[in-house]
């Protein structure tokens, strides 16, 4: 959902500058779409860390068993942040097991190893992830 309101607000984004006034200055409408999309942002990511974050899970298929809010396969996003504190070791030991996937700890169902994540990308979807626990 926050990808699907991301993507329309850059649409919106872009209409409003396609429809800037003379003198170049772009409507108001233009500032506040902007400022509704940085407020997306959990609080702890930057905005290029929730970019990316967003990216690598919308084009991996984390989604086919994660949702954010609802349980699927696996667990939801929200749960997973309610259960671990975003420090760095379990924001290294959550990325070592995206990578080399695992079970027991939500239930017997293996998550699929994603041994192609570079340790740095399955650090930034943990990032996001347990950012999610203190975001509206």
């Amino acid at each position: 959902m926050k990808k699907t309101l991301f993507i329309l607000t850059a649409g919106f984004v872009f209409a409003c500058n396609n429809a800037s006034d003379k003198s170049g200055k772009a409507s108001s409408d233009t500032a506040t779409a902007s400022k509704a999309a940085e407020s997306e942002v959990p609080p702890g990511l930057t905005q290029a860390e929730y970019d990316k974050a967003v990216e690598l899970i919308a084009t991996s298929d984390c989604l086919t068993c994660h949702k954010v809010d609802e349980k699927v396969t696996g667990p939801a996003y929200r749960e997973v942040a309610k259960k671990y504190e975003a420090t760095d070791a379990n924001i290294e030991m959550l990325a070592g097991k995206v990578i080399k996937g695992g079970s027991g700890v939500w239930g017997q169902i293996p998550m699929t190893p994603h041994d192609s994540l570079s340790m740095d990308n399955a650090k930034t979807m943990v990032k996001y992830i347990l950012a999610l626990k203190n975001a509206k």
